[in-house]
């Protein structure tokens, strides 16, 4: 199985408090741990990141058939990306939304999310683990 991670605006600036992991991790420490866990369940998986939507867009495109899924995080533009929902929608492959946070739990505008909808799921809250969840999911559902 061969998973693509992306990740939308700001995220690549953000520092991570997980539970059980003394200190704070940064972006690349989330990315290391991913690829770990993906190594350890014999998945291939590659990272994109970017503040552009457009760029976002384009990554969703180019993932349709090359990758067997994909698990997005797009920060903010899971509040308001209709463009972002329509390139998901487009694709062939399952697309996971995840989120680290409980975005129901945070301001009023972030609980509605327009791209979960087209996704086979939506984790959030779970921390780094969300992602991991995310994965098992696609994993799942390629079998």
């Amino acid at each position: 199985m061969k998973a693509l991670v992306i990740n939308g605006p700001n995220l690549n600036m953000m520092h991570f408090t997980e539970p059980g992991v003394a200190g704070q991790l940064d972006y690349n420490g989330l990315l290391d741990y991913l690829e770990l866990c993906c190594t350890q369940m014999g998945m291939e998986v590659e990272f994109f990141q970017s503040n552009h939507e457009g760029a976002i867009i384009d990554a969703i495109q180019e993932a349709d058939g090359m990758f067997d899924g994909i698990v997005i995080n797009p920060g903010a533009y899971a509040h308001y990306s209709y463009a972002i929902r329509d390139a998901i929608k487009a694709i062939t492959i399952p697309v996971v939304e995840v989120h680290i946070s409980d975005i129901e739990k945070r301001e009023e505008f972030r609980h509605l999310s327009v791209t979960a909808p087209v996704c086979i799921a939506q984790i959030r809250g779970h921390g780094f683990e969300s992602y991991t969840m995310g994965i098992d999911l696609l994993a799942g559902a390629k079998q």
